[in-house]
């Protein structure tokens, strides 16, 4: 059996087996396999949160499930994540006729057949984006969402030699790699803590032989983090929100209000001016928006109605009310959303998917709402200085 990508460690009368692998790689895939039925380990962990296991486990139940579902059980971020992280995917495997994840669903396979226990050894991936998006400030967001983006759009094609050089480095990580050398605190959450998490995890699975089927990025991580013992329930927590982002968001629609407010109350012409420019930009600005995207006309209406009121409100947004109206009248599943990488080759295929034209209307009525706001917002504060 051969040792590559192998790291063995004792501790006590136990021993882990790390396997490190490429996350669309077939010899890694057969490499769990061979390891598993050579070493007949009392417990196989494999680098899959509980979300993660069912999804690859139940792919034909999540490909059915029903989006607005999606939205109510909080799972439409990890849903987002998961298309830009798959789509990449999802191209290689089909350009090598594999499957991507393939080496974990061989771990629990194995697991099965050898009658290992098999412990989920990851962190809840909910739990990791949160823990990013809150060392990110807007400009660190914005860029994230760019690279999301790219990663659904990206025709990238890789070679067997790049593939294989992967195996140094995890999906995530490496579809990330770029943005971390701008903002070194994502390495953190994403790499650092779940290393801690994942050598935890393992050090704590039963028996006395413990095979660990991981991405390679993080087997030195792991290894060196080994011998200390880490807080599971720390590395859960969720960081409270800063508050300034609260206070400025709700500054600027309490000074429009407090301006239109003393405006109608000095000069109620005025008043009105004020009001029927600040509903016209916000609600015209985002109803062209999510015509642009080629809505509904239930959704164009929407967005015109929502616009002005969303705006004086940072906890709403034009975007999700069009958005609504929109998956109403053409109700998208998870399945467009899996097939997004394949659509987005064409126009045709584009403005096809259902789920594509809900994230257009949402994204194009937001970002027309915004420039509403901004426009509307100084043409109250004109109108005022105009009348006083």
């Amino acid at each position: 059996m051969s040792e590559e990508n192998i790291t063995r460690i004792h501790v006590d009368d136990k021993e882990y087996i790390l396997i490190g692998t490429a996350h669309v790689s077939k010899q890694s895939a057969e490499q769990v396999k061979e390891v598993i039925e050579a070493e007949q380990p009392d417990a196989v962990c494999i680098e899959l949160d509980e979300q993660r296991y069912q999804s690859i486990t139940e792919g034909n139940k999540w490909k059915d499930t029903d989006i607005f579902q999606i939205i109510k059980e909080k799972k439409a971020t990890l849903l987002l994540m998961n298309l830009a992280i798959s789509s990449f995917q999802k191209r290689m495997a089909e350009q090598f006729n594999i499957n991507p994840g393939q080496e974990m669903i061989q771990g629990i396979k194995s697991a099965e057949e050898v009658g290992a226990g098999l412990v989920l050894a990851d962190r809840n991936i909910q739990i990791t984006f949160s823990r990013i998006w809150r060392n990110l400030g807007i400009k660190g967001k914005a860029m994230l969402l760019t690279q999301v983006i790219a990663g659904i759009f990206s025709k990238e094609t890789i070679s067997e030699e790049e593939l294989e050089k992967m195996k140094s480095q995890d999906m995530i990580d490496s579809m990330l790699q770029d943005f971390t050398e701008y903002f070194p605190r994502l390495k953190e959450p994403l790499i650092d803590e779940r290393d801690r998490y994942l050598a935890q995890k393992i050090k704590e699975a039963p028996g006395e032989k413990v095979v660990a089927v991981l991405g390679a990025a993080h087997v030195p991580g792991i290894t060196r983090e080994f011998r200390n013992h880490h807080d599971l329930e720390k590395l859960t927590e969720v960081p409270p929100k800063s508050i300034w982002p609260k206070v400025i968001g709700w500054s600027i629609p309490a000074l429009i209000i407090g301006i239109i407010a003393y405006t109608f109350f000095s000069n109620p012409s005025a008043g009105w001016q004020q009001t029927l420019s600040w509903v016209l930009w916000n609600g015209s600005l985002s109803a062209i928006g999510t015509a642009i995207a080629f809505g509904h006309p239930l959704a164009i209406v929407t967005a015109f109605i929502a616009a002005p009121i969303t705006s004086l409100n940072p906890l709403l947004a034009a975007g999700w009310f069009a958005g609504i109206a929109q998956a109403y009248v053409r109700r998208p599943s998870v399945r467009d959303f899996e097939s997004l990488s394949q659509d987005v080759f064409s126009v045709k295929g584009f403005w096809h998917n259902k789920a594509t034209r809900v994230l257009l209307v949402v994204v194009l009525a937001n970002i027309g709402s915004s420039f509403g706001t901004f426009i509307g917002g100084a043409d109250v504060i004109r109108l005022f200085f105009k009348h006083f």
